[in-house]
Parts: C-alpha cells; sequence; structure tokens
C-alpha cells in the first residue's frame, strides 16, 4: 500500500516495483495520464497505456537492476541519483541515471531523466569468469 501523504514513499514503491518488475505495482505509482520526459526535454511517454510497454521492453532484460546512490527529496520533489545495471545489444552494462520525480495526491505526475555514462561490463556473447 502507498503512503499518499509521503512523496519519498510513493518514489520509493515506484523504485522497488521496477526492481521487482511488477508492471502494475509500478503502474500504481503513477498517474494515469503521467508524463515522462528527458530532462528539460523531449516527452517520453504519457499515461498508462504509454508507459506500460516502456517499462515491459525493460523489464525483458534479464539483468535489470536500479540501484539508489542517492535521494533528495524537497517537498513534492524527489531527486533520484542510480546506476541502472542494463542488457544492452553490445553486452551487459551500466548507466548512470538522474530521475527526477513529481508527486502530487500520492502519484508520480511527472518524471524526467538524464542520462549518464554508459560503461560495458561484459561484451555480447561473452560468459563471465
Amino acid at each position: 500500500m502507498i503512503d499518499h501523504t509521503s512523496p519519498l514513499a510513493v518514489v520509493q514503491a515506484q523504485l522497488d516495483a521496477y526492481n521487482a518488475k511488477d508492471i502494475e505495482a509500478l503502474l500504481a505509482t503513477y498517474a494515469p495520464d503521467a508524463q515522462q520526459h528527458v530532462l528539460h526535454g523531449e516527452l517520453l511517454a504519457q499515461g498508462h497505456a504509454a508507459l506500460r510497454p516502456r517499462f515491459l521492453a525493460r523489464f525483458a532484460e534479464p539483468d535489470l537492476r536500479a540501484r539508489l546512490l542517492s535521494r533528495t527529496v524537497m517537498g513534492s520533489v524527489v531527486v533520484d541519483f542510480e546506476l541502472i545495471t542494463r542488457n544492452f545489444p553490445e553486452g551487459l552494462g551500466t548507466l548512470e541515471m538522474l530521475c527526477v520525480y513529481e508527486v502530487a495526491s500520492g502519484r508520480i505526475q511527472r518524471a524526467s531523466f538524464a542520462t549518464g555514462e554508459k560503461r560495458l561490463l561484459r561484451k555480447a556473447g561473452a560468459t563471465a569468469a
């Protein structure tokens, strides 16, 4: 159950659902008409119908994981700095991500993302030692 009084709790529930690859729990943290943007830029998706396939595409990656490195909360805005482990076409790697969430009425209304450096940990087809 989401604590509708705390933007921190909403964003933490979103991160937990993302790492659990639980699409229903994840969408429950977003307003039905929520927007995702590139930070200061283009609209990536709006509404659950557009968010669902974006998340499901990521959830298909077997090594997907978001690790919270730092978090700042200021009123209804929560800023997370995360290290995302992804299965890129060229291999397993990580990506730094700055995530700015705006929470109102117990749900994420708008999320903006700045993507940092991508680092490959293992090339595609290579086996772990």
